[in-house]
């Protein structure tokens, strides 16, 4: 798989971009602020139609503008695809494959698969459950075209129990609460059966991966107030509907769902030590650097197309050591790489393109 072109207006930095990229390592190189990472926001937005820092559309339009437009053309194993967004500040946004609408937006990421790494992602380890979960829930989606409908459920269904407790509160109508609760057990059994499905595909190439980076040994915990980890989907199911009926009445005093998969917690581990608690900045840092490779590999396994590899400004805080080994640990496939400084760089080979604040990009 890979990027042949994209093409940028008004889209954050860029006032006008037309980008025709290598098939193999693209080094983007600039001063901060230069636009390196709007342009990495760019392809991961063609795959996954949000941004990567989490803002809404409107904040991806260049100030002043009132529109911005991402497209691009990608080439797959059989197939050659294009891809439009036309963002509005005054209308939604417009999605065309191929020219015509997607029946859903999920096609997208079966087009263009992207692994994307940030200097921001350490919050993968260190912050909250939240980050882990949208992890699993994000390579799901890609490895299972079903993953993201069945999160959407979900999400629609909790979204409307938590909007009558908030409304009612001990004053909720029972019946409706139920009707809402099988709604949510259905999806969220599948939301979390995704999940244990993703996490143990990823934890051998997980283990790989880390291997190259340091002598600790990766593993996963599932930890949930109400599933069992090797319940089948349908036990799941029946353990989330038992959880909601006998937190109904404490959810109505607290006037949110405190049962199901938006509270679990996915842990990561080295050596059986908490990587949130107990690792090190520097093997934090290594480990999410691992997952994203672990992602890559995994899919690329998975569909025997190796995904889109993003990788923003992953050189600049890790030693001599950890950085060759991510050298030698870069794939034979499409990768983009950005970097303040080219000899961060040097040794990895590829394309060099300087990114200049003005919004232009060129081949060294």
């Amino acid at each position: 798989m890979r990027l042949d072109w994209i093409e940028l207006q008004t889209f954050r930095s860029y006032p006008q971009l037309d980008l025709r990229p290598d098939a193999g390592t693209n080094l983007l190189v600039g001063d901060n602020g230069a636009g390196k990472t709007n342009l990495l926001e760019a392809i991961a937005y063609l795959s996954g139609l949000r941004s990567f820092r989490k803002v809404p559309d409107d904040a991806l339009i260049a100030s002043g503008a009132e529109e911005a437009v991402v497209r691009g053309a990608v080439t797959g194993p059989v197939s050659e695809h294009t891809i439009e967004v036309l963002l509005s500040r005054h209308s939604r946004r417009k999605v065309l494959l191929d020219g015509k609408r997607p029946s859903r937006n999920a096609e997208l990421r079966s087009r263009l698969r992207c692994v994307t790494f940030l200097p921001d992602d350490l919050e993968l380890i260190k912050g909250s459950a939240s980050q882990r979960r949208d992890l699993l829930d994000d390579l799901a989606a890609q490895l299972r075209p079903t993953a993201a409908a069945d999160q959407s459920d979900f999400n629609r269904a909790l979204r409307q129990r938590n909007a009558l407790l908030r409304t009612d509160g001990p004053l909720a109508d029972a019946d409706a609460l139920a009707s809402f609760e099988e709604a949510i057990a259905v999806s969220g059994a599948k939301v979390v059966h995704h999940r244990l499905q993703t996490a143990e595909a990823l934890t051998p190439f997980l283990q790989s991966a880390y291997g190259a980076l340091g002598p600790d040994i990766v593993d996963w915990a599932y930890e949930s107030n109400w599933a069992e980890t090797d319940a089948s989907q349908h036990e799941l199911s029946e353990l989330l509907v038992a959880a909601l009926a006998e937190r109904r009445r404490r959810d109505m005093e607290r006037r949110v769902t405190t049962a199901g998969p938006q509270r679990d917690e996915p842990r990561l581990f080295l050596d059986q030590r908490d990587a949130r608690t107990h690792a090190s900045q520097g093997e934090q840092r290594s480990l999410v650097l691992a997952l994203r490779l672990a992602a890559f590999d995994l899919l690329a396994d998975e569909f025997d197309d190796p995904p889109v590899l993003l990788l923003d400004d992953v050189f600049s805080e890790l030693d001599t050591v950890r950085a060759h080994a991510v050298v030698d640990r870069l794939p034979g496939a499409q990768a983009f790489l950005s970097t303040a400084r080219a000899d961060d760089v040097g040794a990895v080979g590829g394309v060099f393109w300087d990114v200049d604040p003005s919004g232009k990009v060129v081949a060294r």
